[in-house]
């Protein structure tokens, strides 16, 4: 059990992301490899797969995949292939990109060997590239997280986030996004010596709470309510900043907890008064990337490329989750009842 005052393995592991970061730009051949074949297939189609942590990077690399190159991306079901053992018609125009951290689930492994079967250009992003997802891919693309023993995937997911912008700034030839990437070490340096101390304040008694993205931000939108809940004990439930009006928004009511990524691109202009509404509301609203009056407004990096934004937000946050965890008397590297590897079918 980690005690208070003490540094979680989660808090040292997610600062590593740093070195993570750092690896990735000595290691640059691979991606180069791979985005070189996927220009070579001219895809016409993409299929993200992924489960966890990595779905929600699967969020972002769809994000960046039709933003970047124009190509539409769909989201992989893996009992399609695992449990229903449905055959694919004809992929031979497209990318299947399977994420996983491990690369042993046995449903991502059996859905690359059914894309690959139809076609497709298979290409793993792992952290394990000698594993079975890796094995079965056309192309493993290595995360190089390095070890990661708590059970929160922190670095790794960071790490994949990274992956993806380098891998679509490669593949799409964009200068700004590979010259950005190059100071991602001290961007990521940056983010964590940032205080959202007063995020832990707010959150300390919280049981529900939403996380609000869009865009850009609803991959890390959905991951930070994934830590909330295995980390935090809180039932934290993500939503688009265009979905939550369809509903979900009726509960938010005065004191509800609502923390706010804010994109640092053209979703700007549409989140942004949805806080300020929030606010009006007597919710406890709390804003990253964005100024928003009567909100508690965390800091955040400013002119950063609009890609990597999200990458600098979810490292502020992990930190402040892992010390919240440890405050509402949780063991952020040990939740109940989960394990390191979910080897789901």
């Amino acid at each position: 059990m980690t005690a208070a005052g003490a540094t979680s393995r989660m808090e040292m592991e997610a600062r590593q992301s740093v070195a993570v970061a750092e690896r990735q730009l000595r290691q640059y051949a691979a991606v180069v490899e791979v985005a070189r074949a996927i220009r070579e297939l001219d895809p016409q189609l993409a299929i993200t797969c992924a489960r966890g942590s990595s779905d929600h990077a699967a969020t972002y690399a769809k994000f960046l995949v039709e933003t970047e190159t124009g190509i539409p991306t769909a989201s992989h079901s893996p009992s399609i292939s695992s449990i229903y053992g449905t055959k694919w018609r004809k992929l031979d125009r497209a990318l299947f990109l399977a994420i996983s951290q491990s690369g042993r689930s046995p449903d991502l492994i059996a859905s690359a060997h059914a894309a690959r079967e139809a076609g497709a250009l298979v290409v793993a992003l792992v952290n394990e590239p000698a594993s079975p997802l890796g094995d079965a891919s056309c192309m493993p693309l290595p995360i190089l997280a390095g070890p990661e023993e708590s059970v929160a995937a922190t670095k790794s997911y960071i790490g994949t986030l990274l992956a993806i912008a380098r891998l679509l700034a490669e593949w799409s030839g964009s200068e700004p996004l590979r010259n950005a990437l190059e100071s991602s070490p001290q961007m990521l340096s940056r983010a964590w010596d940032l205080d959202w101390g007063a995020a832990a304040d707010a959150l300390g008694g919280a049981r529900n709470m939403f996380v609000i993205g869009r865009g850009s931000t609803l991959g890390i939108a959905q991951e930070a309510a994934l830590k909330l809940k295995e980390t935090c004990g809180i039932h934290a439930e993500a939503f688009s900043a265009a979905e939550v009006r369809h509903g979900p928004s009726a509960i938010i009511k005065r004191g509800f907890p609502v923390l706010i990524l804010v994109p640092a691109d053209a979703a700007r202009e549409s989140v942004a008064p949805l806080a300020t509404e929030m606010v009006d509301r007597g919710a406890c609203v709390l804003v990253a990337g964005g100024f928003v009056e009567g909100a508690i407004n965390l800091p955040t990096l400013r002119d950063l490329h609009p890609a990597l934004a999200p990458i600098a937000i979810i490292m502020s946050f992990y930190k402040m989750a892992a010390a919240l965890s440890i405050a509402r008397g949780l063991d952020p590297d040990a939740p109940p009842y989960l394990r390191k590897v979910t080897e789901t079918r």
